[in-house]
């Protein structure tokens, strides 16, 4: 089991403020960003402010802002992954 201090609203955050100032960068209004996505100005608002969404809203702004090969790829085997310790036990036999 892997412990984190993150929390779900700590995430869903996070993809906001980016996908706010990936917006800003473009020089796109919410009403602007709304007609690129499909998703409503209201709905981008509410997003930006609380970082509640559905996650194919999430998926259509993202599309409309960024690659959605780069969240793909989050859900890839990562073979460096499976090298990472995965207890405090690992850690302390490799004397890190």
């Amino acid at each position: 089991m892997n412990f984190s201090l993150l929390d779900d609203t700590d995430v869903s955050q996070a993809f906001a403020t980016h996908l706010r100032d990936l917006r800003k960068q473009a020089k796109l209004s919410r009403e602007a960003l709304a007609q690129r996505s499909c998703v409503p100005a209201s709905t981008i608002k509410k997003f930006e402010l609380t970082g509640q969404i559905s996650f194919r809203q999430l998926l259509l702004l993202w599309q409309s802002l960024d690659s959605l090969d780069r969240l793909y790829q989050l859900t890839q085997a990562n073979p460096d992954r499976s090298a990472l310790p995965t207890s405090i036990e690992e850690v302390l036999k490799d004397e890190l």
